[in-house]
């Protein structure tokens, strides 16, 4: 269940995060909005998450797999550029989030 949940606040994260560039500095109101409940959403699947699973494990995943996310979404649909340092960086933190997991509980 809490990977479930952590699941639904990484998607919510990503959505505000993306609505935000949106928002245009928060000029916008409707992308603002989904900005605003994407980040309380966000937050608050996260908290439940946090009840089952490691505060560490979780929080990596969270803002590991979002920040890649965005990332890979800025290059696919939004015209940012792409580089081998950037393809870098994201292999990197995904790594970064699987060695965190495979640290197990005790």
């Amino acid at each position: 269940m809490g990977y479930g949940l952590l699941a639904g606040a990484i998607t919510a994260e990503i959505v505000a995060t993306i609505s935000m560039k949106y928002s245009e500095g928060f000029s916008k109101t409707w992308p603002s909005i989904v900005t605003a409940t994407g980040y309380v959403i966000a937050f608050a699947l996260l908290a439940q998450a946090l009840k089952t699973l490691q505060v560490g494990t979780a929080y990596a995943i969270w803002s590991g797999v979002g920040t890649a996310a965005v990332a890979v979404i800025g290059i696919l649909f939004m015209n940012e550029t792409f580089s081998v340092a950037k393809a870098a960086g994201v292999i990197l933190i995904i790594a970064g989030v699987l060695v965190l997991n495979m640290g197990g509980a005790h």
